[in-house]
Formats: structure tokens, sequence, C-alpha cells
């Protein structure tokens, strides 16, 4: 897979257009409040919902970015673990690169089915017997299910860091493995990688 065909500059482009536009916005409800003092909490909300439209374009242009180098899929990663956040779905999905992963992994459930956003979101369901575990995808495949991520040493002391994103923290401190985490609690998304945890910001959550 050549991660240079992947071409995301219209994204990107269309982002800084509607940041600025946005910017642009803020600015003029600044320079009116000389003759309304109102108009900027008036126009706050609308430009406050602008801002969180830009961070849910942001935050799949990272996602795609990040991905497109070791799946074709990363579309459907991508929308899964924004659905995901939305309703409060845990999940911790590996990504495998370069590194083999068997014996870093107790293997859970073999899947061995092609990577589709609604078969990712159906695995972690809560009540789902798999939902608990780590979803391997290798390539285009989920290749398995429920399979248990050894745990870092690092955060043991910290309360705020829960066993998904140890977990996460875990294998990617021992391999090249890319790991995506939403957190049950907060919806929030990150990645792990090379040891260490990269948050992502998803509108509605704070």
């Amino acid at each position: 897979m050549d991660p240079t065909n992947c071409d995301f500059s219209p994204m990107k482009e269309t982002l800084k257009d509607e940041l600025l536009e946005v910017i642009m916005s803020l600015q003029q409800s600044v320079q009116e409040m000389d003759t309304d003092a109102n108009c900027l909490l008036g126009n706050f909300e609308k430009i406050k919902e602008k801002f969180m439209t830009i961070e849910m374009k942001a935050a799949t242009f990272y996602l795609n970015c990040y991905l497109s180098p070791f799946t074709e899929k990363y579309p459907e990663l991508s929308h899964s673990v924004q659905n995901m956040s939305l309703r409060r779905h845990g999940g911790l999905i590996v990504i495998q690169r370069q590194d083999a992963l068997e014996n870093l992994i107790q293997p859970g459930i073999h899947i061995g089915a092609d990577l589709t956003h609604s078969l990712l979101e159906s695995i972690f369901f809560p009540g789902n017997p798999l939902h608990d575990g780590a979803v391997l995808v290798h390539q285009n495949q989920i290749e398995s299910a429920a399979n248990v991520l050894p745990l870092s040493e690092r955060y043991t002391g910290e309360k705020k860091l829960g066993t998904r994103h140890r977990a996460a923290l875990g294998l990617s401190e021992q391999s090249d493995a890319l790991v995506m985490v939403v957190s049950e609690e907060t919806g929030r998304i990150s990645f792990a990688l090379k040891g260490n945890l990269y948050p992502v910001t998803t509108p509605g959550i704070i």
C-alpha cells in the first residue's frame, strides 16, 4: 500500500478556509462591541458551533492522515470511533504495523472479516461479550476481538488513567502498533504510539 496515494490536501484547504471564516466573524463581533456590548455574546453560540464543526473535521483529518499508511479502511475506522465517542461506547483498537504482535497479545476470538464501521461498532456495543477486549486490525481486516494487551507499568498510580488507556500504552511501549482508545466515561478519543498517548479533541466532549 502506497500512502502517497492518499491526498488529504482538499480537506486541509477546506479546514483552513472555514477557520479563517470563523476568525473573521469573531473579529467583526469584537469591533462591533463599541456600538453594541451584547453583540459578542449574541454571536458567541454561533461561533462556538462553527468551531465545533471544524474540530470534528480536523479530528477526521488527523485520524485519516495517521491511519492511511497502514490500512485502506481508515475512513471506516475514523467513522467508527467518532460514532462510539458520541455514544460513550468504550473501545480499544490495535492497528498492526510492521512488528509482529503474537508474543505480546493474549489472543481472543478470531474474526477474520473485512473491516466495516458497522461490524466494529457492533463488537464494542455494550453487552456484547467481545466489547471488553481489544480488536486487532491488520491491513483491511479485523483479525480478532477480545484480545488482552499488556498493561503499562508507568501509570499504575494514576487514578485518571483507565485500563483501556494503560493497555494501549503498554502495547505501544513494546511495539510499533498504533492503538486507538475511546473512553467509556468521557467519550474522548486518543491514540497510543511509541509509548505516548495523544488525545484528539471531539466536538461536544469537554
